[in-house]
């Protein structure tokens, strides 16, 4: 497909960039630290809300903050993570990895929204992604990882994204056809 047609293919390109928003961010935030995360997931989220939310859809940015900070959080207290000597926000964890989970979100209504329908998809890929973006992170931001950690994590992001297909997938399909 040619660019000039998926210019014209809101459809198609607005998912699109919304994915190609969270990479950014995504490396963003591993490879430039907390400043550099906080300034460009600002512009990132600013926008997102502006030009691509849906209404209310800054309340699911502010859980999965909120979730993060629980999450990633009480796994770096249980030891899961070693920063080294980064500064850690309220004590516990570096701006930037808290900063990919309302990045995360911005994903679910858009260029994850197909996915909440199958299950077994969203569970296996978020069991996979999940630990291989932490692993991947870790390796280019010099971020030690206990053993354990990607096990849990994988347990984590497959409960976390079987949630989201009960939550998000069942408004769907009660309101699809039988």
């Amino acid at each position: 497909m040619a660019i000039s047609s998926l210019l014209r293919r809101p459809d198609l390109l607005r998912p699109l960039l919304n994915l190609v928003a969270f990479e950014l961010g995504w490396l963003a935030c591993v490879l430039g630290g907390s400043w550099v995360a906080a300034l460009v997931a600002a512009v990132i989220l600013t926008l997102h809300l502006v030009w691509q939310a849906r209404p209310g859809e800054w309340r699911w940015l502010a859980g999965f903050a909120a979730l993060g900070l629980g999450v990633d959080g009480g796994l770096t207290l249980a030891g899961g993570f070693d920063f080294g000597d980064q500064p850690l926000m309220f004590g516990v964890l570096p701006l930037w990895i808290w900063l990919l989970w309302p990045l995360f979100a911005t994903l679910l209504h858009h260029s994850l929204a197909w996915l909440w329908q199958r299950p077994w998809l969203a569970v296996l890929g978020g069991a996979i992604s999940g630990p291989a973006s932490y692993y991947a992170g870790a390796q280019l931001a010099d971020v030690a990882l206990a053993a354990w950690l990607l096990p849990a994590q994988a347990l984590v992001w497959g409960l976390l994204c079987l949630w989201l297909t009960f939550h998000f997938g069942r408004g769907e399909r009660s309101a699809s056809p039988a």
